[in-house]
């Protein structure tokens, strides 16, 4: 071996590495921002779970039960409004994830010593998260228990805790995951579809006779966009074929608010992928800008695994700019919770800005780049 041509030979490969700048950040920045989103983003801990309380026995020792739970680090009470009704829509519109309610009686009954019913109702949409509160739940009222059977000098336990969890009764974990999972599929797939095959033309010197020719580019973005809408759209079909005939998922919401907030999504993650290819005008390059800015955010930072509820103030501030976010909820909110639009408009409207924001990115881009 002759490690002086060896040496050249490194040399050489260093002079490229120099000269490409973007691969070496992304080279080192990738690590980074791995580790930075894995190490504050990435906690099986389920703590401050929005809890909406209705005391209908207003009573020192239903005050003492509701306590229990403030003094809980695991829970937070929320808000439930003025009815049963309001409470019950907080679950809907997904402002907590339990409900506990007192019923009238409740202190007359702990004073006869006989069985005390309260109910707790948990949103299973997230399976995971509703089995640990309902845990913990049990957990707070065991303690209760163990307080009034010391005062009392033993006895049964007086407090009986009934269970409901909506959405998801059985808490089967794909009815969770089949609907996130597929959001997630779709926005790495659709920005990888359009950034690989832009950037390909940049690449073999295409681009350039598309340049010459009198197609304006806002023109030449939805030329290009065009046939993997209707990929994608496909793709919806399917996903959403497969999630119910396949793995019996429930679908109880609007099938046409489902496709149509689909598309939304689709056509932002297409025109996030030109972005992507405009910038790059490298296949490796692109590939790479395209995992890093729609897998690992949507993957993590979407509420699709992590409760974004659990993450440190930072991240969750973060999660905000992640169309993911609002499209895994979409479609969690129409598949398990049969959701509308009067409940859900606020993330449809969001992922409308970003379809909008995305494709004149890539146009003003590409514009940019041809000046």
């Amino acid at each position: 071996m002759n490690l002086r041509r060896a040496w050249a030979v490194a040399r050489k490969e260093s002079l490229h590495i120099r000269r490409d700048p973007r691969s070496l950040g992304l080279a080192i920045g990738i690590p980074m921002l791995m580790l930075i989103l894995f190490g504050y983003a990435l906690t099986l801990d389920v703590d401050r779970i929005p809890l909406v309380v209705r005391d209908l026995s207003g009573t020192p020792a239903s005050r003492e039960l509701v306590a229990a739970f403030d003094g809980s680090r695991f829970f937070t009470r929320v808000d439930g409004g003025d009815t049963s009704a309001d409470a019950i829509a907080r679950l809907d519109e997904r402002k907590a994830l339990v409900v506990l309610e007192i019923p009238p009686d409740f202190a007359g009954r702990l004073a006869a010593a006989e069985e005390a019913p309260v109910q707790l109702i948990a949103d299973g949409s997230d399976s995971n998260t509703a089995a640990i509160a309902i845990g913990y739940a049990r957990v707070v009222v065991a303690s209760f228990n163990e307080r009034i059977l010391l005062a009392a000098g033993g006895g049964e336990p007086p407090l009986d805790v009934r269970i409901r969890v909506w959405f998801n009764s059985s808490l089967e974990s794909r009815n969770y995951i089949i609907p996130g999972i597929t959001a997630v599929i779709l926005g790495l797939i659709a920005a990888l579809l359009t950034s690989l095959t832009v950037a390909r033309e940049w690449e073999t010197g295409t681009m350039e006779q598309l340049i010459s020719t009198p197609i304006r580019p806002a023109e030449l973005i939805l030329g290009k966009l065009a046939p993997y809408f209707v990929i994608g759209m496909v793709d919806v079909l399917i996903a959403v074929l497969m999630a119910v005939f396949l793995f019996d998922v429930p679908l109880r919401g609007s099938v046409p608010l489902l496709f149509g907030v689909s598309a939304l999504f689709i056509v932002g993650t297409l025109a996030q992928g030109i972005l992507i290819s405009v910038i790059a005008r490298a296949q490796l390059i692109a590939s790479q800008m395209a995992m890093v800015s729609t897998f690992l955010p949507a993957f993590l930072l979407s509420g699709f695994m992590f409760a974004i509820t659990n993450m440190p103030p930072v991240v969750q501030g973060i999660t905000y700019i992640v169309p993911a976010r609002y499209f895994v909820e979409l479609v969690k909110g129409i598949f398990l919770r049969g959701s509308g639009l009067e409940t859900l408009w606020l993330d449809a409207v969001f992922l409308l800005v970003f379809s909008l924001v995305a494709t004149s990115a890539a146009v003003l881009r590409f514009r940019k780049r041809l000046d």
